[in-house]
């Protein structure tokens, strides 16, 4: 397993279908993932830090396992089976609990754990975005937006070009 990030929730366009995109910690491959609106807006209001005035249904599940004594650990997301990302959530217990791999990111970012993605998944779904721009040296946090800027744009570049067909084996 490999341990990911979420770099952000974006609308692929002209379909107007959002997508999450995940990155390698320790690499430049990144991993689309096409996701259902619901999910969509959940990830996008906790990464942004907006506590809803009532709880959504992935603040729920968390407020269940909490109140049940025991806390969600990481999240795994294991496979891509005919375009499907498939995932899970591992208790303190042990106890394993399968999941889409959206609702699992979603509760990943309210449980505050980390995400994990099989070698196996990220060698099918994954792509390599690099950066040709940068000489490897920025330090501060200016030269660290710019970057993240430039990345964005290169994933919308790829995004030009991608459809979730390409994904099918």
């Amino acid at each position: 397993m490999i341990e990911v990030e979420i770099v952000g929730v974006r609308i692929e366009m002209p379909s107007n279908q959002p997508l999450v995109l995940l990155r390698e910690r320790t690499g430049s491959r990144h991993i689309p993932i096409w996701i259902g609106a619901a999910e969509a807006t959940a990830i996008a209001l906790a990464e942004q830090g907006v506590v809803p005035p009532r709880p959504l249904t992935h603040d729920l599940l968390c407020g269940v396992v909490l109140a049940l004594e025991h806390s969600i650990v990481r999240v795994n997301l294991t496979k891509v089976e005919d375009g499907v990302f498939h995932g899970e959530l591992v208790l303190d217990n042990g106890t394993v609990v399968g999941s889409r791999a959206s609702d699992a990111i979603a509760i990943a970012q309210r449980a505050q754990c980390s995400i994990w993605a099989a070698e196996s998944l990220i060698a099918e779904a994954g792509v390599e975005i690099t950066d040709h721009d940068g000489d490897g040296e920025e330090t501060d946090s200016a030269a660290d937006e710019e970057a993240k800027e430039r990345e964005v744009r290169q994933f919308r570049e790829f995004l030009n070009d991608v459809e979730p067909e390409d994904f099918e084996k």
